[in-house]
Protein backbone atom coordinates (compact mmCIF):
# COMPACT_ATOMS: atom_id res chain seq x y z
CA UNK A 1 0.00 0.00 0.00
CA UNK A 2 1.06 3.25 -0.82
CA UNK A 3 1.21 6.73 1.32
CA UNK A 4 1.38 10.38 0.34
CA UNK A 5 1.90 12.51 3.28
CA UNK A 6 1.01 16.21 2.62
CA UNK A 7 2.62 18.78 4.31
CA UNK A 8 2.92 23.16 3.63
CA UNK A 9 -0.66 24.13 3.46
CA UNK A 10 -1.83 27.05 5.74
CA UNK A 11 -3.34 30.46 5.61
CA UNK A 12 -1.71 33.39 3.67
CA UNK A 13 -2.80 37.12 2.06
CA UNK A 14 -3.34 37.45 -1.15
CA UNK A 15 0.27 38.26 -3.44
CA UNK A 16 1.28 35.51 -0.75
CA UNK A 17 3.23 32.23 -1.27
CA UNK A 18 3.19 28.70 -0.08
CA UNK A 19 5.55 25.77 -0.62
CA UNK A 20 3.60 22.29 -0.94
CA UNK A 21 5.36 19.24 -0.42
CA UNK A 22 4.33 15.17 -1.13
CA UNK A 23 6.46 12.62 0.03
CA UNK A 24 5.14 9.09 -1.29
CA UNK A 25 6.56 5.54 0.87
CA UNK A 26 7.52 3.80 -2.28
CA UNK A 27 10.10 4.76 -4.48
CA UNK A 28 9.34 6.79 -7.55
CA UNK A 29 10.34 6.93 -11.03
CA UNK A 30 10.11 10.11 -13.72
CA UNK A 31 7.70 7.59 -15.92
CA UNK A 32 5.61 7.99 -12.60
CA UNK A 33 3.11 10.66 -12.87
CA UNK A 34 2.61 13.04 -9.28
CA UNK A 35 0.21 16.03 -9.92
CA UNK A 36 -1.35 17.90 -7.18
CA UNK A 37 -5.65 18.54 -7.41
CA UNK A 38 -7.54 20.89 -5.33
CA UNK A 39 -10.93 21.31 -4.67
CA UNK A 40 -13.65 23.72 -2.77
CA UNK A 41 -16.45 23.08 -1.39
CA UNK A 42 -19.21 22.14 -3.67
CA UNK A 43 -16.96 22.39 -6.01
CA UNK A 44 -15.44 19.06 -8.34
CA UNK A 45 -11.97 18.28 -7.75
CA UNK A 46 -9.87 20.05 -10.44
CA UNK A 47 -6.29 19.34 -11.74
CA UNK A 48 -3.89 21.88 -10.79
CA UNK A 49 -0.41 20.86 -12.05
CA UNK A 50 1.28 17.27 -13.46
CA UNK A 51 4.67 15.62 -13.29
CA UNK A 52 5.97 13.29 -15.58
CA UNK A 53 6.76 12.45 -18.88
CA UNK A 54 4.68 15.72 -19.80
CA UNK A 55 4.52 18.82 -17.34
CA UNK A 56 1.46 20.91 -17.53
CA UNK A 57 -0.80 23.40 -15.74
CA UNK A 58 -4.07 24.62 -15.36
CA UNK A 59 -4.56 28.29 -17.18
CA UNK A 60 -5.65 29.24 -13.55
CA UNK A 61 -2.14 28.44 -12.49
CA UNK A 62 -0.18 29.35 -15.25
CA UNK A 63 2.77 31.93 -14.63
CA UNK A 64 2.14 31.69 -10.30
CA UNK A 65 2.35 28.01 -9.43
CA UNK A 66 5.49 25.81 -10.10
CA UNK A 67 5.76 22.03 -10.20
CA UNK A 68 8.91 20.54 -9.27
CA UNK A 69 9.70 16.75 -7.86
CA UNK A 70 13.07 15.33 -6.23
CA UNK A 71 12.71 11.35 -6.56
CA UNK A 72 15.82 10.93 -4.60
CA UNK A 73 13.45 11.85 -1.75
CA UNK A 74 10.27 10.78 -3.44
CA UNK A 75 8.96 13.75 -3.30
CA UNK A 76 6.71 16.56 -5.49
CA UNK A 77 6.38 20.32 -4.40
CA UNK A 78 3.40 22.73 -5.35
CA UNK A 79 5.64 26.40 -5.24
CA UNK A 80 2.49 28.88 -4.99
CA UNK A 81 2.98 32.37 -5.71
CA UNK A 82 1.15 35.25 -6.15
CA UNK A 83 -1.71 33.98 -4.21
CA UNK A 84 -5.20 34.44 -5.40
CA UNK A 85 -8.68 34.03 -2.61
CA UNK A 86 -9.70 31.98 -5.52
CA UNK A 87 -6.87 29.73 -4.96
CA UNK A 88 -8.30 28.78 -1.33
CA UNK A 89 -9.16 25.22 -1.25
CA UNK A 90 -8.21 21.64 -0.10
CA UNK A 91 -5.17 20.38 -2.34
CA UNK A 92 -4.05 16.97 -2.81
CA UNK A 93 -1.37 15.14 -4.14
CA UNK A 94 -1.98 12.52 -6.39
CA UNK A 95 0.73 9.79 -7.50
CA UNK A 96 0.24 7.45 -10.47
CA UNK A 97 2.32 4.11 -10.55
CA UNK A 98 1.90 1.56 -13.42
CA UNK A 99 -1.56 2.74 -13.71
CA UNK A 100 -2.87 2.94 -10.38
CA UNK A 101 -3.68 6.10 -8.48
CA UNK A 102 -3.01 6.68 -4.97
CA UNK A 103 -4.04 10.16 -3.71
CA UNK A 104 -2.78 12.17 -0.24
CA UNK A 105 -4.85 13.33 2.67
CA UNK A 106 -5.28 16.72 1.57
CA UNK A 107 -3.92 19.78 3.08
CA UNK A 108 -5.98 23.21 3.21
CA UNK A 109 -4.86 26.21 1.89
CA UNK A 110 -6.72 29.70 2.55
CA UNK A 111 -6.30 32.71 1.45
CA UNK A 112 -7.85 35.94 2.76
CA UNK A 113 -7.20 39.15 3.67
Amino acid sequence: QVQLVESGGGLVQPGGSLRLSCTASITIFSMDVMGWYRQAPGKERELVAVSGATTAYADSVKGRFTISRDNAKNTVYLQMNSLKVEDTAVYYCNLIVRARNFWGQGTQVTVSS
